[in-house]
């Protein structure tokens, strides 16, 4: 898996990606090479609750030309040298007024800083507020090459039907142009995650993965599909900035108690993971839309080091080398336990009045060894509390033990009739 996760990550980054354009779909078509998403489109101009899709911007060419003749803020260098969604503009200008239209850090002098104007019209460059300091008096040659037309907004959609049709959401932003952890890294972790997922056999749940630009596109995916996602969604994640070092993070949802935030915590725990638990005063991504009032869907996020958490943060810090392989694949670990605690959740119903006789049934212990007292424990425990209301993750959390460790003993209680499955 590393492997393949490092080839992702070796094709994806240097892509320009934006709201719209080529760079969307290039990275979506990369992704379908991995799983069979399904590629939407919908036009600029398309109304989405409050918003508008946006126009199609696509870059072709950026740079600046210094009065020595040296070229600089090159977006062939770095993609973030071109504020996102800049409109197109030829000239020359002084210093004085290159200066109005460039973007920086003087916090921290030597980044790039990631700007971007989406819904409002104006052109600039970003670079290193050391190298602003550098620039000498005299006329700048401002190339701009950029295409702002009625086009098309693109996102990608994986589905994977389950037992039933209830489903669990998996949501990333595509948005982001050539930086690790936001959000070269949800991208990675979630089609990996997708074609995990795809392997399960006997799937209960059905799983739906949304590959999406931020804000905008979870706002028009739910002006579609809002009626069927309250009927059908019961768990879902946010996944962005899964690929540093940092500890892990937790976001719950505006409720705080959803299915999603208790499988989340649960494993978090139960797998002895250090994290951070954030509220959801704290969101800042597309839990803003699937938990805001009247779509109510219980959406919460797992992340690394969360967004606005970290000094590298929309900064070209947070850049190829930022993101090391194994913290992609050690998130990919934790949302699969995430799914595991899912599929193994059940309300179990006791079919025996009073404690059942377990030797009869061969489910009893004859040799006394170690671990032999945790399991029937264990399996009491499962019994006593299997009434028909609650479900096997909340006997887990009393047991103060992973879903995961209960499953097999589960499966044994039902197939000796002591237990059904509701």
């Amino acid at each position: 898996m590393i492997d393949q996760i490092e080839t992702l990550k070796e094709r994806l980054y240097p892509i320009h990606r934006s709201l719209t354009g080529e760079g969307v779909r290039e990275t979506l078509k990369i992704l379908s090479e991995i799983i069979k998403i399904e590629i939407h489109e919908v036009k600029s101009g398309t109304k989405a609750y409050d918003w508008t899709i946006p126009k199609e911007w696509n870059v072709k060419e950026a740079y600046v030309v210094g009065p020595n003749g040296e070229r600089m803020f090159d977006v062939k260098d770095n993609n973030l040298h071109l504020l996102a969604y800049s409109i197109p503009f030829k000239g020359k200008v002084g210093l004085s007024t290159l200066k109005k239209h460039l973007y920086t850090l003087p916090d921290q002098p030597d980044l790039i800083p990631f700007v971007q104007s989406y819904y409002n019209k104006r052109w600039g460059f970003a670079t290193s507020h050391d190298n602003l300091k550098q620039l000498m008096d005299g006329e700048y040659d401002i190339n701009i090459n950029t295409e702002l037309k009625d086009g098309l907004m693109s996102y990608g959609e994986y589905y994977l039907p389950g037992q039933i049709k209830d489903e669990v959401l998996f949501s990333t932003y595509t948005c982001h142009p050539s930086m690790g952890n936001d959000n070269l890294s949800g991208i990675i972790v979630t089609a990996m995650l997708a074609k995990i997922i795809s392997q399960i056999p006997n799937r209960k749940y059905s799983y739906r993965f949304l590959f999406i630009p931020e804000t905008i596109g979870s706002i028009y995916y739910i002006s579609k599909n809002l009626k069927n996602m309250k009927k059908y969604i019961k768990a879902g994640f946010v996944i962005t900035c899964v690929g540093d070092r940092g500890d892990f993070s937790f976001l719950e949802s505006r409720d705080g108690n959803t299915l999603s935030d208790r499988v989340a915590l649960h494993t978090l725990d139960k797998m002895n993971i250090p994290h951070k638990k954030y509220s959801f005063l704290a969101r800042g991504s597309d839990e803003r839309q699937y938990n805001s009032p009247g779509v109510d869907l219980p959406i919460s996020s797992i992340t690394r080091s969360k967004y606005h958490e970290y000094q590298e943060y929309h900064t070209s810090a947070d850049n190829y080398d930022f993101i090391p392989s194994q913290c992609m694949k050690e998130s990919i670990d934790v949302y699969k336990k995430c799914v595991d605690v899912l599929e193994f959740n059940e309300i179990y119903q006791s079919k025996i009045l009073c404690e059942p006789q377990l030797g009869k049934r061969g489910l009893y212990p004859t040799l006394s060894k170690k671990g032999v007292k945790n399991l029937t424990s264990n399996m009491m425990n499962i019994i006593a509390y299997s009434d028909g209301k609650t479900d096997l993750l909340t006997i887990a959390e009393k047991c103060n033990i992973g879903v995961w460790e209960l499953s097999d003993i589960c499966k044994d209680l039902v197939e000796k009739e002591v237990l059904e499955r509701l």
